[in-house]
């Protein structure tokens, strides 16, 4: 997906014979050239635009190794819990980010 000028979450297009899981994690690899453990799987958000459907699968993900080598994008953000709702994210991904700060807040120790 392309959205000039907005942020997106990583990941891609599920290949032939590949799951969701194994997708995130050849897709990390190849755009940022970072490994990462899957920590749980939220609920797919489908998300229909002017022009097209998409259905993102999200992962609640640890980074395990790698140094950050950007492939395929012209920047990244790393970004607390507090900073992610003033990003200004593509359409799609919002619930995405609202699945996660609810799956944040609801699991993670404070």
């Amino acid at each position: 997906m392309s959205m000039p000028l907005k942020w997106e979450f990583p990941g891609g297009k599920v290949e032939p014979g590949e799951s969701a899981e194994q997708c995130l994690k050849r897709e990390l690899m190849e755009e940022l050239n970072i490994q990462v453990d899957l920590v749980r799987k939220l609920d797919s958000q489908p998300y229909h635009y002017p022009d097209f459907s998409i259905r993102l699968i999200p992962f609640v993900a640890a980074l395990t190794s790698g140094d950050i080598v950007l492939h395929e994008h012209c920047a990244y953000r790393w970004l607390t819990t507090d900073e992610l709702p003033h990003v200004d994210w593509a359409a799609a991904d919002v619930p995405v980010l609202n699945a996660f700060l609810e799956y944040y807040n609801r699991e993670m120790p404070r």
